[in-house]
């Protein structure tokens, strides 16, 4: 019985850091996508940022 509880609990552990990094992911991808756009829409003169 405590084998059961513990790969069930293994497997929702799992199963729940799949979706958080899953959705980092996305948080990333569309992040990205907002700087590679400001980065365009932008004149080469005004930055976001100071390097």
């Amino acid at each position: 019985m405590g084998l059961i509880l513990l790969l069930a609990l293994l497997v929702l552990l799992f199963g729940g850091l799949g979706f958080a990094i899953h959705f980092l992911w996305i948080v990333a991808v569309i992040m990205a996508l907002v700087w590679v756009i400001g980065f365009f829409a932008r004149g080469t003169e005004a930055r976001w940022y100071r390097w």
